[in-house]
């Protein structure tokens, strides 16, 4: 990979950039855009664009066999690629009917409960999938804005006992098709996911840099009703601005992170990066709030103990 050292992006808007999944996009029959959940899509439009969620998984396929990698340039001047596998750290899908809800096989996954011997600190005393989804399963049926829980999966086993993004939704999809046939446009405003990132080796090799062990948790929407609001879009840069047709970006929302040391990370942008991840780390917050969600990966990224 070719880093351009005169590139105006910082290094988080590198990371941001390059771990950031890029999904065809398809146009939705006439047909079945009259069918749509007018709670979750109000507005009368001639076209609709919806990706499905294994076009989605799709991007992450590479990343997770071979690692992310992302330009970082060092304030020696010198630039290096770290690489970052992604591992699922949460999701929740809603769909709009109870009859999408009833095509897995009845059962919501549970929570891991293996831990290795080193992984006490990675202990969460909350509850599990299961016993956490008969509240919020009580909240979602009753209200129809926010549809009906299809899947749910909360990872809280150490890094070292995770598989990569790509392996761990293979095993799932198995029970849970719909992880793989769902589009965009089914999904409820409240269906979201979290991607865990752990850096695993640089080049060149042979520096040891306390901020490239940084790990990142983003967090996106997966429902079309969000499709139109990408941060990207800025009206005064016309070029980044979608047109119709093109792939679609899954921009996190949220952001946290763990061990972050130095500078690295918020020394670009005259200082801006340090405002955008605090910003985005309470976008996080306030959403696994809203949904009333005991997220563990967020609680031990932002040092919160339970029990």
């Amino acid at each position: 990979m070719i880093f351009d050292s005169g590139s105006a992006q910082s290094n988080l808007d590198c990371f941001l950039h390059c771990t950031t999944p890029t999904i065809k996009s398809h146009f939705l029959c006439k047909s079945e855009i009259r069918n749509l959940n007018r709670l979750w899509h109000p507005w009368e439009r001639e076209k609709v664009e919806y990706f499905t969620l294994g076009d989605l998984w799709n991007c992450y396929d590479e990343w997770s066999a071979y690692g992310a990698g992302v330009p970082i340039g060092l304030n020696s001047n010198e630039t290096l690629v770290q690489y970052y596998v992604p591992y699922l750290s949460a999701i929740q899908i809603f769909t709009s009917s109870r009859e999408e809800t009833e095509s897995g096989d009845g059962e919501r996954d549970s929570i891991s409960d293996s831990y290795s011997d080193e992984s006490e600190l990675w202990r969460w005393d909350g509850c599990s999938s299961e016993e956490g989804g008969s509240d919020q399963d009580s909240l979602w049926h009753v209200n129809n804005r926010l549809g009906y829980l299809y899947f749910q999966y909360f990872e809280r086993t150490t890094p070292y006992g995770r598989v990569p993004l790509m392996d761990k939704i293979n095993g799932l999809s198995r029970r849970y098709p719909g992880l793989i046939s769902l589009r965009s446009v089914d999904l409820s405003p409240a269906s979201w996911m979290a991607v865990a990132w752990y850096p695993i080796y640089h080049i060149p090799m042979g520096r040891t840099i306390k901020d490239l062990s940084t790990c990142f948790l983003t967090y996106h929407t997966l429902s079309s009703s969000f499709q139109d609001m990408n941060p990207e879009d800025n009206i005064e840069n016309p070029k980044k601005k979608r047109n119709e047709g093109d792939d679609i970006s899954l921009l996190p929302f949220g952001l946290a992170t763990y061990k972050m040391q130095g500078d690295v990370w918020v020394s670009g942008s005259c200082g801006q990066d340090l405002e955008r991840l605090m910003s985005l780390l309470s976008v996080a917050d306030s959403w696994l709030k809203q949904l009333r969600v005991e997220h563990h990966d967020f609680n031990y990224f932002t040092g919160i103990r339970r029990g």
